[in-house]
């Protein structure tokens, strides 16, 4: 059955849609809805016009073929990234006023703090994670602090390296963050760039979740926000699970608005706000 419409420049078949979805849960476990279609088609399509490909039947062959080459940049077109600094607030709120005093109250394992943004996108978070530990943390230099940051797009990772945002991105962060981190970019009009201080405790790195994890831990905090929605069920708990194996006794795991633990909820102490601490 053709979903092609009368404006489309490239053949789309519901075939084409259902081999593009099975190689994408298979190689990343997003789960594409039928309603993604025509995410599909817009985000793939420059992929055609780069490989000089004329349908999406031929661009399913290549994929078979090339699978190795064209994998990622597949996975990195339809790989959504929407986020901004200090988004859904209230889990900076929680790290600053409770798991940073806890941190410094119980120091058993000396002054060393973990933190993993696993699903980074352009890097927002990781670097708002860091303002917070510079804003609540005392004598924060003389703490072993690292914050993890990941994400299986490799784009988005030369974004969150380079540490360059327009300057709009910053228009919500209260003044004296932006005072202290950010930096008119000396050549890019209209664009600031994060300051090296801030950008020293984060190490960015390209790592797909459903395969093994080259990380050893523990973390004190996970962050796992907007992720899981794009991956089914079972493929969460499988998650959730690794999750709660690398946070320390007592770690939180913070997940997104519109995400739950499921069966995973009884290891953990529900805190509300999708924040959870490890029983």
């Amino acid at each position: 059955m053709s979903i092609n419409k009368v404006h489309r420049e490239f053949t789309y078949t519901q075939s084409d849609f259902e081999i593009i979805k099975d190689i994408v849960y298979k190689e990343s476990g997003i789960n594409l809805s039928d309603a993604k279609q025509d995410m599909v088609y817009s985000r793939l399509a420059r992929r055609l016009r780069v490989l000089k490909l004329t349908d999406f039947k031929d661009y399913c062959n290549y994929l078979d073929t090339h699978q190795q080459d064209e994998l990622f940049h597949a996975i990195n077109a339809i790989t959504t990234n929407l986020t901004h600094f200090f988004r859904e607030n209230h889990h900076f709120d929680l790290l600053k006023e409770r798991i940073i005093p806890d941190l410094v109250k119980n120091q058993h394992r000396g002054k060393r703090l973990r933190v993993w943004s696993a699903g980074c996108s352009t890097g927002e978070e990781a670097y708002s994670i860091a303002m917070s530990i510079k804003d609540s943390l005392p004598n924060h230099s003389q703490w072993d602090c690292k914050i993890l940051a990941t994400d299986l797009d490799t784009n988005v990772i030369d974004t969150c390296i380079a540490g360059i945002y327009d300057e709009k991105r910053i228009e919500s962060i209260d003044q004296r963050n932006t005072k202290r981190w950010f930096r008119a970019h000396p050549t890019q009009p209209r664009k600031v760039v994060i300051d090296e201080e801030l950008k020293k405790n984060i190490t960015f790195k390209q790592l797909n979740l459903m395969n093994d994890w080259p990380i050893k831990g523990p973390f004190d905090v996970i962050f796992c926000r907007n992720v899981v929605i794009y991956f089914d069920k079972p493929t969460q708990q499988k998650l959730f699970a690794r999750y709660y194996d690398l946070l320390t006794p007592g770690g939180y795991l913070l997940l997104g608005h519109s995400e739950q633990l499921g069966k995973m909820q009884e290891k953990f102490e529900v805190l509300g706000k999708t924040s959870f601490r490890k029983a």
